[in-house]
């Protein structure tokens, strides 16, 4: 390495030694400084939620500007001019140009917002600029709704607020160096001042949708699919988001695991690569729709409440068989009129719209029923068509299969395709290779014989048409986690399954899973196939799983309720709480009354206070104006900017006692000692009042 070279690395560690000499001396900082890096801190707190939603050079381009503003408060170095800060703001603006392809819209908007904001901190000169600090800070801590509104976001959003406002609170304490903790008391007791308004507001305001729309991690969310290519529910096994929560009404026998298919999209159409919906499902919801004879149902219904979250497609996936027999407000159609909510002839709910908000709602199931024709119809002539040439050697096994066994009926069939699965080497297994082109099925179910759900149950589908039996794939979510404090239980993305359905004259669709031929423990128990975790959950899964698998669940719960009882208070929720308050039949009319009536209570009890507020008097004050006005009835011309010392001054000079005299200079300094605001004893007015009943020139007992 050259002179040169030397010089700057040793200049560079010099500069890193005064920065962490500097640092570790932070309790002597100047104010200013101490005040920046604090203002720095809440600002990053502020961003990091959103910094997995924006660009990477969004992130690693303010981050710079952060720590470049941070070394400038550690060395007192002058701020930037004006054109340097100009250069990167439209450096910036091009980047987002270059990635979003417009400088509108939500995305452009919080990335344009991001780098504003930390450009901001390079012109921290005035208090007003401090004001458009906070302002923005405020503001992308409410945008965080956007994306997310867990409790998690919720906490995040409450840190930036505090943080925030006590900031704010310093800048309004120019005088001395205020202690962090007594400003962040202030901002706390200011936050804790404007509880009950916000919670009247929470309670009381109009709801005309979904709480902030539509966040980001609804629609971002991965779930099922519309459609089932291989490999593409083995996808979701790494998935631990939640699904949905349901839980059983008390006094009711639990269902087993096994039990409880939750029925999703039922896949029809094979164009020898992709399963797709029954073209016949899309001549509309009208032609579509499930009638009474369609689905016979058997035994006493199983009633219970399902949470959803928000999901990507436009159904709702219940449990197998969720039926209504009346039209009354209890059913699922009822609790959700403005859905649109249908049942199709395939047993699905479909709704006319995205499921973009959480949903709850009340349904009831039959786990014993009959679905579809008795006899055979014109309707069963897609669940038997197959691509002409593709997967030979499947069809030809299946025919084969088929020639061995011909009077079987295809209960038969099926169960024999079953014991195929049992009796040879098949693997159960997340991993399984990739299964590509027209012949996929060839190549699992004849050669390597690995796969996932979807793979077992795609492959008999197409073995049983392949026997004339009439069959699809259905997909949804299977098994579900033992209930936790509250009774509910939680159905994650990794529970997303798919299994099989045929045709059985007399009977109607009948359902056959084939994963629990050759993963039975899989639909006993809903336990998955383990998925890799990341650093920290692995450390903490490999040193004790059950402290692990108690928190998640812990943390699981605390969400829910937060769900319920936050996200989940809805317009129903404010007519409940109404009907609560002995309205009967409560509307938006009612609604806003309250709300007005109540807000202005609150009105005239905050004028009232602060009435009663202004004609409050400092006791000390009190007290002066009474030792000036007895001061001047004895003749001593004190005036009300007189402090005690002061006083003290004139009482000598007009012939006053040396005991009041001292009285006033022991006043003074309880006064302004440090620390000092505690007024003097009882005694001390009355002493004071005797020490000057007499003063020079003027006549014992006057005044």
């Amino acid at each position: 390495m050259t002179a040169a070279g030397l010089g700057k690395a040793s200049a560079v560690w010099a500069d890193l030694a005064k920065t962490g000499r500097q640092l570790a001396q932070w309790r002597h900082w100047p104010r200013e400084r101490r005040d920046t890096l604090f203002v720095l801190t809440v600002i990053a707190w502020t961003i990091l939620p959103h910094v997995d939603h924006l660009p990477g050079w969004c992130g690693g381009l303010t981050a710079l500007i952060l720590l470049w503003r941070a070394h400038l408060a550690l060395h007192d170095g002058p701020l930037p001019g004006r054109w340097p800060v100009l250069a990167v703001m439209c450096l910036a603006t091009g980047l987002t140009w270059w990635h979003e392809r417009t400088l509108l819209g939500r995305e452009a908007g919080v990335t344009m917002l991001v780098v504003l904001m930390g450009l901001k901190t390079l012109e921290l000169r005035a208090r007003r600029d401090a004001l458009v600090v906070f302002f923005l800070g405020f503001f992308l801590a409410l945008m965080q709704c956007l994306y997310s509104q867990s409790l998690l976001t919720a906490l995040a959003m409450l840190g930036s607020s505090w943080g925030l406002l006590t900031a704010q609170v310093l800048s309004n304490m120019p005088v001395a160096k205020p202690p962090l903790w007594r400003a962040g008391a202030v901002a706390a007791r200011s936050a804790l001042l404007g509880l009950p308004l916000m919670v009247l507001l929470f309670m009381l305001f109009p709801r005309f949708g979904p709480l902030w729309g539509l966040p980001q991690d609804a629609m971002g969310r991965t779930g099922l699919s519309g459609t089932l290519r291989l490999g593409g529910v083995a996808e979701l096994a790494n998935d631990e988001a939640i699904a949905f929560r349901l839980r059983f009404d008390p006094g009711q026998t639990t269902p087993p695991t096994e039990a409880l298919y939750f029925r999703g999209p039922v896949l029809s159409h094979f164009d020898g690569l992709e399963w797709f919906p029954s073209l016949a499902g899309l001549a509309g919801p009208r032609r579509g729709r499930l009638q009474p004879p369609e689905l016979r149902l058997l035994g006493a219904p199983l009633r219970y409440e399902m949470l959803l979250e928000p999901i990507r497609l436009p159904l709702l996936p219940l449990l197998e068989a969720t039926s209504e027999r009346d039209n009354g407000a209890d059913t699922v159609g009822g609790q959700l009129p403005d859905w649109g909510l249908w049942q199709g002839r395939d047993l699905q709910w479909h709704t006319e719209r995205l499921v973009g908000e959480r949903l709850r709602l009340r349904a009831q199931a039959w786990l014993r029923y009959e679905l579809g024709p008795r006899s055979a119809s014109a309707a069963l002539a897609e669940d038997l068509a197959l691509p002409p040439g593709i997967n030979p050697r499947t069809v030809a096994w299946a025919r084969l299969t088929r020639q061995n066994l011909p009077d079987a009926d295809p209960r038969t069939l099926a169960n024999a395709v079953l014991a195929t699965i049992r009796q040879n080497p098949y693997v159960y297994t997340l991993q399984p290779g990739e299964y590509s082109g027209r012949d996929a099925i060839d190549d699992f179910w004849l050669d390597r014989r690995q796969g996932f759900c979807e793979h077992f149950a795609t492959a008999f589908v197409v073995v049983l048409r392949a026997m004339g039996v009439p069959a699809r794939v259905v997909t949804g979510y299977q098994g579900a986690a033992p209930a936790d404090a509250d009774g509910w239980r939680v159905v994650r993305q990794s529970d997303a399954h798919a299994w099989a359905e045929y045709w059985q004259p007399g009977n109607g669709w009948l359902r056959a899973d084939p994963t629990a031929a050759v993963a039975p423990e899989r639909v006993r128990s809903g336990r998955t196939l383990p998925v890799p975790r990341g650093l920290m959950a692995g450390a903490l899964n490999r040193v004790s799983p059950e402290i692990a698998l108690r928190l998640r669940l812990a943390w699981e719960l605390l969400d829910n309720r937060w769900n319920q009882w936050v996200m989940g208070y809805s317009r129903a929720s404010q007519f409940r709480l109404l009907q609560s308050l002995g309205v009967a039949q409560p509307d938006w009319s009612d609604v806003a009354r309250l709300l007005v009536g109540l807000l202005s209570a609150l009105a005239a009890a905050g004028a009232a206070w602060a009435w009663w507020d202004r004609r409050r008097q400092d006791p000390w004050q009190r007290l002066h104006g009474r030792i000036v006005a007895r001061l001047r009835r004895a003749g001593v011309p004190a005036l009300p900017h007189h402090g005690p010392r002061s006083l003290a001054l004139l009482l000598r000079q007009h012939g006053g006692s040396d005991a009041a005299v001292q009285a006033l200079q022991a006043l003074d300094r309880l006064r302004y000692a440090a620390g000092g605001r505690r007024l003097p004893g009882r005694h001390w007015w009355p002493e004071f009042l005797r020490q000057t009943q007499v003063l020079p020139g003027r006549p014992a007992g006057s005044g």
